[in-house]
């Protein structure tokens, strides 16, 4: 391979000038003992530039045997030379400071603290800025080789400007004249340089504070703000003139209270007052990172002490979090279009995007979390992550991201020694910085496949550095944008943000007082639960920590918060080895939202999430809360019983009503959510019943010995059931049909009916942790003293012979639902020629469904209730709607197709739209109708109990009120509306059904 083979293979992009310089110029021995050296180059992230570095400063004999001798000296300076032209720029004004650079590995740092002190020392602006370039140099030297680390980087370079601060402030005081009045001035590093997380070529902001040298009237403080002044000018023109080192850095006050058009340097006193008083949320973030650098300790230390407090309250102001967010937002919007794809500090996906939601989160829980309260991002995020308030993973994808958007800012900086935070379009440049981050001994190689960190054989193509850069900065903005999404808009932030801090410290007596204001009955029991889910150093009650000052409101907000709580407390302790669960409620608060409304809204939905406590993660999405279509449910339910061996097929039972129990929860927390009206609800609890139901009649009759080879049966839903307009405590009333198989005896098809429809009976009304289903079969013939099952024969019979108006009533609502298909079609024949009888009911018939109506509202009230409040029974009840439509269905339902519906409200709509019921009185039943049955329903959920009365007591009467809409005061006004429908549906039923 020829010389310039050799050093393309090597890296070089211009290998004519490489040769010229290192053959003829330098007059190395590149094959012999030099090779090391050119290795050293070849793995540069800039060879080129590298070698021109190199050749400006030899011939230099100490440092040719030195290069030739020291691996570290090697390393660092081909690592400075090719990454830094302003520091090799330095490096030629300053020849011999290359030995700065000699056994940089990772234990020897002993150079920073001498570096450091030298700068202190610098009694003039040039030494000063001399000393501060060397030590940039040594930082720079153990940055780009990997001994140091990123963190310890940008705090180092942070101390750095620290002590050229006070260099430059000692420079200034030298220069007062002597009759200058005596002052104390502190100066307050904020941004970066305040969290000791600063940039190479960085703006170094800061805020001065001044008190004068000794108590003394007045007119002093007015001296000794005018000498401070002078001082902090004299300071940042030190920091900002150009010399022949070029400049220290920009020196920026514009963080001080009012900005630029504020007085430069001011009192404590004026700065407390300020912040106070006027300060506007953005100064509050920006003191988060404030820290005393340079000047009075003393009274940098009582700046702190003043200011911090008011830092940890500013979560409280009005609009606060959303103050924070707008103001990312504007950010964003006002970088140049062309330009936002490619800022990796200020573009979506950049470094604001993680500072912003780190500072965020800090700012609301650290009023209370004391741990939270580091300047720096990375020890702040660590410290989110293991109190609880960001997930561990996320914490460990933004920590990196961090790091490599910081290493990438620095060696975009490191160029030209230049503020910049935009990747260029320039190849050259993207391939340098590419080819700098995969020899560094950064965390993980640039991209899949890439040599590892240190190689110097770094790539032979010399485009894929930059193209492996770009690649990294589009994966990691994304991955950021994405967590900042999640973390900066989380709705708890807001919430937790309101809550005064007496409620966020959740111990305190002030605590106790204001839980009660909040509406809890017993404050002193709230505080026990709350003690028992945050007391301790785990992560979970740390999680807990951060959530329950939020869901104390919520649970507030709801008619129940003492229950709400006991019940979070419940289903926390079932759930808190799960480490789903709370990161659930943490990552998606609009669940810990739905959980605490749900909870504290009634005991319905609560006892069936304690039965089954990981049902919680339906509440993450809309569409998990949709009732599920019965296909779905049937094809659960067969794979329910196919699991269970012919042996256990008991087994199935728990599985079936595990399904029922799970659909039960899901049709309950959509309704709690107003996700459901009441006609869904009923939908979604008869689907569910007519599954559970399916199933265990295929379970009854496996358990009944041979009875598939002797019996067909069919289950036929009759009252609600059959309506569709089942609510939570509804029973299934049924009937049982069956046929004998051709061939088998009548007597041994009647057996095994009976056996299977009492084995059903008996499979869902089994004890066990989740709701039985009470299947009631006594709207058969002849009741609960008729035969359990009956063959569709003997129903023709009895239909057509004996039954009694109110059995033929009964029939209207009848909808074969489980079993075998023709039979239960064949039986809804027989059904419709008995309940749509032709001409019409007869006159006797309706005769004595009136009289049975009227006995009915006469002897079956239960005692002590007030009539007018039962849903019911009760005058304008659902009974009353009911039996309006069904009179009307049986005198004329053969004649009116539309009629012919098992749905109470359906055929009051056919019976309006056929002229049959007025347009009013049709609405008249149809608004008490509905109101009853989500009265019924919402009893039901507050409860945890059937009733079909208003409740009584407040609390159960609140509840109620509050589920159905009514503001917390207006349990009167759902009693009045009820009265005032139910008069209406009365009048109307008076008037049509007895009239």
């Amino acid at each position: 391979m020829t010389l310039a083979g050799r050093l393309a293979a090597l890296g070089f992009a211009d290998t004519a000038d490489a040769q010229r310089l290192l053959a003829d110029e330098l007059g190395l021995d590149l094959l012999g003992r030099d090779a090391p050296i050119i290795t050293a180059l070849a793995a540069a992230p800039d060879p080129d530039l590298a070698l021109a570095g190199l050749a400006r400063l030899l011939p230099d004999e100490q440092l040719l045997v030195a290069l030739r001798a020291d691996d570290g000296l090697r390393a660092g300076l081909a690592a400075v030379l090719g990454t830094s032209a302003a520091l090799a720029d330095h490096l030629r004004r300053n020849p011999a400071d290359w030995r700065l650079l000699s056994e940089l590995d990772a234990g020897q740092q002993r150079g920073s603290g001498e570096l450091r002190a030298s700068v202190l020392a610098a009694a003039d602006p040039d030494a000063l800025r001399i000393g501060y370039k060397r030590a940039l140099l040594h930082i720079a030297a153990r940055d780009l080789t990997g001994a140091t680390a990123i963190d310890e980087v940008m705090a180092e370079l942070a101390d750095l400007a620290a002590a050229a601060l006070q260099a430059a402030l000692a420079i200034a005081t030298a220069q007062l004249p002597p009759d200058a009045p005596g002052c104390r001035l502190a100066v307050i590093a904020m941004g970066k340089c305040g969290a000791r997380e600063l940039n190479y070529a960085s703006d170094v902001d800061v805020i001065f504070v001044a008190e004068p040298a000794e108590p003394a009237d007045p007119g002093t403080e007015t001296g000794a703000l005018r000498t401070a002044t002078q001082l902090a000018s004299a300071m940042i023109r030190v920091c900002s003139d150009v010399g022949p080192e070029g400049s220290l850095f920009p020196v920026d006050a514009n963080l001080r209270p009012e900005g630029r058009n504020g007085p430069l340097v001011r009192t404590l006193a004026s700065h407390r007052a300020y912040f106070q008083r006027w300060a506007k949320t953005w100064e509050f973030q920006a003191l988060l990172k404030a820290r005393p650098v340079a000047g009075d300790a003393v009274l940098g230390r009582e700046y702190i002490d003043a200011i911090t407090p008011l830092v940890w309250q500013a979560a409280q102001r009005a609009d606060f979090v959303a103050d924070v967010q707008a103001m990312r937002r504007r950010v964003v919007a006002s970088l140049p279009a062309g330009d936002a794809d490619r800022e990796i500090k200020l573009g979506p996906g950049g470094l604001r995007d993680i500072e912003f939601a780190v500072q965020l989160l800090q700012l609301v829980h650290g009023r209370a979390d004391e741990t939270l309260r580091d300047p720096a991002t990375l020890p702040a995020l660590a410290a989110l992550a293991a109190g609880g308030y960001v997930g561990r993973l996320d914490a460990a994808s933004l920590a990196d991201a961090y790091r490599f958007l910081r290493v990438v800012e620095h060696l975009l900086q490191l160029r030209q020694l230049r503020r910049t935070h935009s990747l260029p379009a320039n190849p050259a440049i993207l391939r340098q910085i590419g080819r700098a981050l995969r020899s560094m001994r950064y965390a993980g190689a640039l991209a899949a496949g890439s040599p590892a960190p240190g190689s110097a054989d770094l790539s032979a193509d010399p485009g894929a550095p930059a193209d492996q850069l770009m690649t990294q900065w589009r994966q990691q903005a994304a991955a950021v944008r994405q967590l900042h999404e999640k973390l900066f808009y989380r709705p708890l932030l807001d919430a937790v943000a309101r809550l005064p801090g007496d409620v966020i410290r959740l111990t305190s007596r002030a605590a106790a007082e204001r839980l009660e204001a909040l509406g809890y009955d017993d404050p002193a029991g709230a505080l026990r639960h709350i003690g028992a889910l945050t007391t301790g150093v785990s992560r979970k009650a740390a999680i807990q920590r951060a959530l329950l000052p939020a869901m104390l409101g919520w649970f507030a907000d709801a008619p129940r918060p003492d229950a709400g709580l006991l019940a979070f407390r419940q289903v926390s302790e079932a759930l808190g080895g799960s480490p789903w669960y709370l990161r659930l409620l943490r990552d998606d608060t609009n669940v810990a939202w739905r959980m605490a409304r749900l909870l504290a809204s009634g005991r319905y939905a609560a006892d069936l999430l304690l039965r089954a406590p990981d049902a919680v993660a339906m509440l993450a999405d809309d569409a998990l809360l949709a009732p599920r279509q019965a296909d779905a449910l049937h094809a659960e339910a067969e794979a329910v019983l196919r699991r269970h061996a012919q042996a256990a097929r008991e087994g199935a039972v728990p599985g079936l009503l595990a399904i029922r129990r799970r659909e039960l929860f899901r049709t309950a927390a959509a309704d709690l959510l107003g996700k459901l009206d009441s006609d869904l609800v009923a939908e979604a609890v008869g689907t569910v019943t007519t599954v559970t139901i399916a199933g265990a009649l295929e379970l009854a009759g496996a358990a009944v010995a041979g009875s598939a080879g002797i019996v067909r049966i069919c289950v036929v839903a009759m009252g609600r059931f059959g309506g569709h307009e089942m609510g939570y405590g509804s029973d299934a009333d049924v009937l049982f049909v069956y046929e004998p198989v051709p061939g088998a005896s009548e007597e041994a098809a009647t057996r095994a009916a009976h056996s299977v429809a009492e084995e059903l009976r008996r499979l869902l009304a089994h004890p066990g942790p989740d709701p039985a289903l009470r299947v009631d079969a006594d709207l058969r013939p002849e009741g609960r003293q008729g035969p359990l099952v009956r063959t569709l024969t003997a129903y023709r019979a009895y239909y057509g012979r004996w039954a009694r108006p109110w059995e033929i009533q009964a029939l209207l609502r009848a909808d074969p639902v489980a079993g075998h298909t023709a039979l239960g079609e064949a039986f809804r024949a027989l059904a419709d020629d008995v309940r749509y009888p032709a001409g019409g009911i007869a006159e006797g018939p309706v005769r004595e469904i009136k009289r049975i109506k009227a006995r009915m509202e006469a002897e079956r009230m239960p005692r002590g209730v007030e009539p007018a409040l039962h849903v019911k029974l009760g005058p304008g009840g659902l009974s009353d709607a009911e039996w309006v439509a069904q009179l009307l269905q049986l005198r004329h339902g053969d004649a009116v197709p539309a009629l012919r519906t098992t749905r109470t409200l359906a055929a009051l709509a056919a019976a309006r739209d056929e002229g049959l019921l007025a347009p009013d009185d049709a609405a008249a039943l149809t608004t008490s109708w509905l109101l009853a049955t989500r009265i019924r329903n919402a009893v039901m959920l507050v409860t945890g109990r059937a009733s079909d009365v208003l409740p009584a007591g407040q609390p159960e009467l609140a509840g109620t009120a509050r589920l159905l809409g009514y503001p917390p005061d207006g349990s009167q006004d759902l009693v009045q509306d009820w009265r005032r429908a139910a008069r209406r549906a009365r009048a109307v039923m008076e008037r049509v059904f007895y009239g």
